[in-house]
């Protein structure tokens, strides 16, 4: 009997519908329609004659023989992409969709970026400055490759590079001595929702201090903006600050925050050797320049 050859991109579709959750994530990932996954998915079950997939409730789950399939689905990709770096060198291509934070995106990272670029020219990559909150839907619906991302340690796809103080951050040190006990503290930061907003107001209250919003932005430009003008204190990181913004001491009623750890986020998904490179290029880097910065 002849054998048959596996479509190598039908598998492709295959592997990445099913670690995306869905074939309507895996068309928008893969720039696709439904019905053209749909028809692929047909092609795949016609190839192994046998069931990949059965019907439950109003969606598809795999049968016992997709679920081995993909197993080795999964081996035979890996090896492909392996056979193909082994032979083609260290030349690699693909793309990297890369989302992080404001604070990061103005610091040491755009040069990392450029120099894995002119590493690798035949890597496309996309950045995409965001907060948190966003950044995560995008990975989580296959939008994005990688996420750096302050706090998302319990997630498992989390690989933990650094833990960062929380700082309260004013135009200068001096402006500690123009606080007084009674007198509400002028904040500029983020709307909601914000794990630095809510922890900041958190330390606060706590510590019995009075403060108020007085500037609101969405984004860290115009925080930092604020901030310096004297709109208002803010509460974030070190990390991108300014050379006309200081962290401001320790005093009563204004309390240092907890630490915060910085992971990258990967949606726990097969990474090709384009994004394998990427990944490990970033996180070499952001440990580098990270770690020096102290609770």
């Amino acid at each position: 009997m002849a054998r048959i050859n596996l479509d190598m991109d039908v598998l492709r579709t295959f592997v990445t519908a099913q670690d995306l959750g869905g074939f309507n994530r895996a068309a928008v990932h893969l720039g696709r329609s439904q019905s053209a996954i749909s028809q692929q998915m047909r092609k795949l079950e016609d190839q192994t004659g046998q069931p990949v997939f059965k019907r439950e409730g109003r969606g598809t789950i795999l049968t016992g023989q997709g679920e081995r399939l993909l197993s080795y689905a999964r081996r035979i990709l890996e090896l492909n992409d392996e056979t193909l770096e082994a032979v083609n060198g260290f030349s690699i291509s693909g793309s990297v969709r890369f989302g992080l934070p404001g604070d990061f995106s103005e610091s040491w990272l755009p040069a990392l970026l450029g120099i894995f670029k002119r590493a690798h020219p035949g890597v496309l990559i996309e950045v995409f400055v965001e907060r948190n909150g966003l950044l995560f839907e995008q990975l989580d619906q296959g939008a994005l490759d990688f996420v750096l991302a302050f706090g998302g340690g319990g997630r498992p796809d989390a690989l933990p590079l650094a833990i960062l103080p929380t700082v309260w951050i004013g135009p200068s040190p001096d402006i500690i001595l123009a606080l007084t006990p009674e007198a509400p503290i002028d904040l500029a930061l983020y709307g909601h929702p914000c794990r630095f907003r809510r922890t900041g107001l958190e330390l606060l209250d706590k510590a019995g201090t009075p403060w108020r919003v007085t500037f609101t932005s969405r984004s860290l430009q115009g925080l930092w903006a604020a901030t310096g003008a004297g709109l208002g204190l803010t509460f974030r990181t070190p990390v991108g600050l300014p050379n006309h913004l200081s962290v401001l001491p320790d005093r009563p009623g204004l309390p240092r925050g907890p630490g915060i750890e910085v992971c990258l986020h990967d949606g726990c998904r097969p990474l090709s050797p384009a994004r394998k490179e990427f990944r490990d290029a970033v996180m070499e880097t952001t440990q580098e320049h990270l770690r020096p910065i102290r609770l």
